[in-house]
């Protein structure tokens, strides 16, 4: 299905999706599970599946946990009791978005913005849930001629760090400059809130450690940016992203992210 760019920001997800609207099954975890089991999870499905786990009570959905709310808790207690002793709902972001198929992108990508999250869910029936996050609007991207190109993304500040500095003070920049990732200094590399979750569960989530904030942080793993050449249009952004498992871009001065590719459909 080909479209024309100017159409889809006003257009219902139902139809710009169709089947694939409600393809994707709601992670969940329970309100008083502990926190280690949710950050476990997240180190599964973060950017490859969703954006977040729903936290419910019984089954009423309540809120939603993503990697933020477990950076946030590490850098106030970063010890094994955060993740053993704290509960799932002592951290829970209750601004959780349930739509309806009939909303537009345009609306939905505004509710998105004003929690600082890709995240929402649509009912089913039977209290079942279907998740809409960055995945499903990079398919919307790629099943569209959208021709915005890169140049046509705001910049924005490219927010980086040292070889040297260590996990608190990468946690530090995240947390000051709203971002899920920063870049290496003078790389190509970058580290997000998954690979500081992944490192920290190889830490046996900090079992006596209580130092985590000071430990260098190149012993992590970090993952490298796609480097393109040309000002590609938002389809073929989106189809490079979907195929990613951790995708970010960087094009000349710029540093594209999924994040940036919903606001621009948004627009448009």
């Amino acid at each position: 299905m080909t479209e024309h760019a100017s159409t889809i920001s006003n257009r219902p997800l139902i139809e710009l999706l169709q089947d694939s609207l409600t393809s994707t099954p709601c992670v969940n975890v329970r309100k008083n599970a502990k926190v280690k089991v949710v950050t476990g999870m997240l180190v599964q499905y973060l950017e490859t599946f969703t954006d977040s786990v729903v936290v419910r009570d019984g089954t009423k959905p309540i809120g939603m946990i993503g990697g933020r709310e477990i950076i946030q808790g590490v850098y106030k207690n970063p010890s094994s009791d955060f993740f053993e002793m704290k509960r799932v709902e002592d951290i829970t972001d209750g601004r959780l978005n349930i739509v309806s198929p009939d909303i537009t992108l345009e609306e939905l990508v505004t509710l998105w913005k004003s929690v600082g999250r890709a995240f929402a869910v649509i009912g089913m029936g039977n209290d079942d849930y279907s998740v809409i996050s960055v995945k499903k609007l990079l398919e919307i991207g790629m099943g569209n001629n959208v021709e915005s190109h890169i140049s046509e993304i705001p910049k924005k500040k490219i927010v980086t760090f040292d070889r040297d500095d260590t996990f608190g003070d990468v946690i530090r920049l995240m947390l000051e400059n709203k971002t899920r990732k920063i870049m290496l200094e003078g790389t190509t590399k970058f580290i997000n809130d998954r690979i500081i979750i992944e490192t920290i569960e190889k830490l046996d989530y900090l079992l006596g450690n209580d130092s985590f904030l000071e430990v260098p942080v190149s012993v992590a793993s970090l993952e490298n940016a796609k480097v393109v050449s040309e000002d590609l249009n938002l389809t073929e952004i989106s189809r490079i992203m979907y195929g990613m498992s951790q995708p970010l871009i960087m094009q000349a001065d710029r540093v594209i992210s999924p994040w940036d590719v919903c606001l621009a459909l948004g627009r448009i």
